[in-house]
């Protein structure tokens, strides 16, 4: 199971979703986790007159974590986690350190 992470430092979940450049991914299997790459988003909270809840960022953000069964990250907007599972992702908001986190998010999902 792929899970996409918003992490500044690799090791804690510790970044709002709208601020992330690039994702963390992490592969859960057997209870063990390894982390297998960055994939780069554009930032989602800019100011956009022309695009104020700025779908097109979250669609080619959706097409850039294609394959991740969810999102995690400190905190997200209530626009954004509509329309990202409007779109299939599953955003779950929770801080903390990665490894442990995503232990107990496989079980459960």
């Amino acid at each position: 199971m792929l899970f996409a992470v918003a992490s500044r430092d690799g090791k804690e979940i510790n970044q709002h979703f709208g601020h992330v450049e690039r994702f963390l991914i992490y592969q859960v299997e057997d209870d063990g986790v390894t982390f297998l790459e960055e994939r780069p988003v554009e930032k989602y909270c800019r100011f956009d007159p022309e695009h104020p809840l700025r779908a097109h960022t979250l669609k080619d953000t959706a097409d850039a974590l294609k394959g991740c069964r969810a999102v995690v990250c400190s905190m997200i907007g209530e626009a954004p986690k509509m329309e990202l599972e409007r779109l299939g992702v599953e955003p779950y908001v929770v801080e903390g350190e990665i490894e442990p986190i995503l232990r107990d998010l496989a079980r459960v999902l």
